[in-house]
């Protein structure tokens, strides 16, 4: 870990030097790109920077535990305890840094949420779920543009799509894919019996055109009358888009806009994303069980959560984690579990990064 460190440092400072280059400022893209990647690397030396002080502080105590004066012997030895303490934080605070890092993790996402088993409560549902997460993108600045929606007539969601934009929105919600179960007594029901309904989640990065690869000639593309809410115009005018991708099967729709063109482009940034999903669900499928279990795939067959109404409890299954304030998580005040569920995958990662690699200090010991 000292060598990759040093080497992240000597980069440091290669790309401090560049953007001391006045000539550097005439290529604006080159300097962002080199501001980028020397903001990216900052972080990281400037902790390893404070470990390495820190240790050069601890060796300077340990000559004074050598001092004749015994006050001076034990307030040596207190500092360096409380030193040693920081030296521990840092370098896990740095194992941490060290490790890969997510390339989606900077991207946009597609927003999937669909009713699963129990007919118009799970559609009811899927517009609570689709309502919590826009209040949580609220509190982000994310912005929410939603791409297609299936209503069903008790003002629930078939399923919707949307685009979540904003500054790392993938690395806060993609552990959010999975099977939502709710239980809670429906609005209809008249013994006041507990119905269990699910709702799938799937986040999906935003695919850029690098990404995926499509042929203009793989696509069947059909264009009819759109349903549903949206005046005269909307159901008189062909302007819904369904796009089918022939080697997939892949079949994705839009009908929010007026215009063919729009709903046609907003069809092919859902195909695109679930066409990038597919590819990245394939490679996964080729990685071991340890593996798979130490990144966590996101399973969307995986039930993942139960949001219980009458206890008022909300508990995340994969962490063990039970909140008793089900109303204000409903009402997006979901950091506390997204949070949580970033720091177990990472210390899954981090456990699996200590297998893979002996155990030692800055110092190489």
């Amino acid at each position: 870990m000292l060598a990759k460190l040093q080497e992240l440092e000597n980069k440091y400072l290669a790309l401090e030097e560049e953007l001391s280059d006045p000539d550097l400022l005439k290529d604006q893209k080159k300097y962002q790109e080199i501001a980028k990647r020397h903001a990216d690397l900052r972080v990281i030396v400037q902790s390893y920077r404070q470990d390495r002080d820190i240790l050069e502080q601890i060796d300077e105590n340990k000559v004074l535990l050598q001092d004749p004066d015994p006050g001076i012997r034990e307030l040596a030895q207190s500092e360096i305890e409380e030193l040693e303490e920081k030296s521990r934080e840092l370098e896990e605070q740095i194992k941490r840094l060290l490790l890969p890092k997510d390339p989606n993790d900077e991207k946009n996402v597609l927003l999937e949420i669909r009713a699963g088993t129990g007919g118009d409560e799970a559609a009811l549902f899927a517009a609570d779920l689709f309502r919590m997460y826009s209040r949580y993108a609220e509190h982000k600045k994310w912005k929410v543009e939603v791409l297609n929606a299936h209503l069903t007539g008790g003002g629930g969601f078939k399923e919707i799509v949307a685009l979540v934009s904003g500054d790392r929105v993938y690395s806060r919600l993609k552990y959010e894919s999975g099977t939502h179960r709710v239980q809670r007594v429906p609005d209809t029901e008249t013994q006041g019996r507990i119905h269990t309904s699910a709702v799938t989640v799937a986040v999906l990065p935003e695919a850029d055109d690098v990404d995926v690869d499509i042929d203009p000639a793989d696509l069947r593309i059909d264009v009819y009358r759109a349903s549903g809410a949206g005046g005269q115009h909307v159901n008189k005018t062909e302007s819904a888009v369904r796009i089918t991708h022939l080697p997939t099967g892949l079949v994705v729709q839009c009908q929010d806009e007026r215009s063919q063109h729009k709903n046609r482009a907003k069809a092919m940034k859902v195909l695109y994303a679930r066409l990038l999903d597919l590819k990245r669900t394939e490679q996964q499928s080729q990685l071991s069980d340890e593996r798979r279990s130490m990144v966590g795939t996101g399973d969307r067959s995986e039930r993942i959560r139960t949001y219980n109404f009458p206890q008022g409890r909300m508990t995340d299954h994969r962490i063990g984690l039970t909140l008793y304030r089900l109303e204000t998580i409903m009402e997006g005040d979901i950091n506390e579990i997204i949070e949580a569920l970033g720091t177990h995958y990472q210390a899954q990662a981090l456990t699996q990064s200590s297998d893979d690699n002996s155990p030692g200090t800055l110092r190489g010991h």
